[in-house]
């Protein structure tokens, strides 16, 4: 806040701000309701929108048939190898035992003809054929895993292609439909957009100015939360695009800004120093001399070195002596510091005010 404002005019200013932004969210509660009262004029898009059902419903229904098979063929393959590891780990402890059974028979009898030795052979012979039994059931339950796994494969990729089809429709739907959505924003926020910038060049200092800036405020809300985000991207090309083109004005604007303000500040450097001095409000003044800058050409000027009484930029006059009492005062005061009497230049101000 600057310095030259009135103790209870700068109190005044922080509450009119406090207006500006109770207006602003009044206004941005308003719209969120409107925004959300709006019809649904577009619904949400899924893939089985654009999926060709009668191509794809029996191809699904074989695929679940398919993949019950597989579950299945899973649940025996495992079943089927399990028994056969238990037949041949009882094989194994049965040639186990035999051959440690044969290893201690004596030399001089004959195994071959010995039952004993012909019935353990049998019994091997059967736990072996038992363990084939085994194996084969294992093999044959691969093969239906096998089966399974490649006919539910050609049926998933039957089904892929008819949904990479139907996936790129609702691509370019979606596409569309943000496209419409941010049109239906674009239609509500762009007047809001028009206006916030004509107030804003027209009336942000009017008497009015915190409703004005209330209402800026609640624009550039709409802006910034309620449209762009629903920007389409398009790879990122479209965002990119309206970025640069948002740069470009917004730069543009502030180029054209600085160059009228240095032709003004030229125009009026031009002028005699006592036009200037009276050309410069007192507010304008004492808000650039509390920040040390010269109230004619807003550049830097030690102020507190008590030699300087012109401006070394511009050449207008910064102190002056007090025509009653000789005492060193500013050339932009109303009244001398030392001892209250009015300036020349504010008398001559309200002369010609008078007539």
């Amino acid at each position: 806040m600057s310095k030259s404002l009135r103790w209870s005019e700068a109190w005044f200013r922080r509450g009119l701000w406090l207006v500006a932004l109770v207006f602003a969210s009044f206004l941005i509660g308003l719209g969120s309701a409107v925004v959300d009262d709006l019809p649904q004029v577009e619904q949400r898009l899924e893939l089985e929108d654009f999926i060709d059902t009668q191509q794809a419903q029996p191809l699904r229904s074989e695929q679940q048939a398919w993949r019950q098979a597989h579950e299945a063929a899973v649940e025996a393959r495992d079943q089927a190898q399990l028994q056969w590891e238990q037949a041949r780990s009882n094989t194994q402890v049965v040639r186990d035992s035999f051959d440690s059974w044969i290893a201690t028979r004596t030399a001089t009898q004959r195994s071959e003809q010995d039952p004993e030795v012909m019935a353990r052979n049998r019994e091997l012979e059967q736990l072996r054929q038992t363990e084939r039994q085994a194996q084969q059931a294992l093999q044959d339950q691969e093969q239906v895993l096998l089966d399974a796994r490649q006919q539910a494969a050609r049926v998933n990729q039957r089904l892929e292609v008819l949904e990479a089809s139907a996936r790129e429709q609702l691509q370019q739907a979606r596409r569309a439909q943000e496209l419409r959505v941010f049109l239906y924003r674009l239609a509500l926020t762009l007047p809001l957009l028009v206006a916030a910038g004509w107030l804003f060049v027209k009336q942000r200092k009017s008497t009015w100015w915190p409703f004005v800036w209330g209402f800026i405020f609640f624009a550039l809300f709409a802006f910034f939360v309620e449209l762009v985000p629903y920007l389409p991207s398009y790879g990122g090309y479209v965002r990119s695009a309206v970025g640069i083109v948002v740069t470009v004005l917004v730069g543009r604007w502030a180029i054209v800004a600085l160059q009228r303000y240095l032709e003004r500040q030229r125009q009026a450097e031009a002028l005699p120093a006592r036009e200037r001095r009276t050309q410069v409000s007192y507010d304008k003044a004492w808000a650039h001399w509390s920040k040390g800058v010269c109230p004619g050409c807003e550049r830097r000027v030690d102020l507190k070195d008590g030699v300087t009484d012109y401006c070394p930029h511009c050449g207008i006059g910064l102190f002056e002596q007090c025509h009653a009492c000789q005492a060193r005062m500013s050339s932009f005061a109303k009244f001398c510091y030392s001892c209250g009497t009015r300036s020349q230049d504010s008398q001559t101000a309200d002369q010609s005010d008078r007539h």
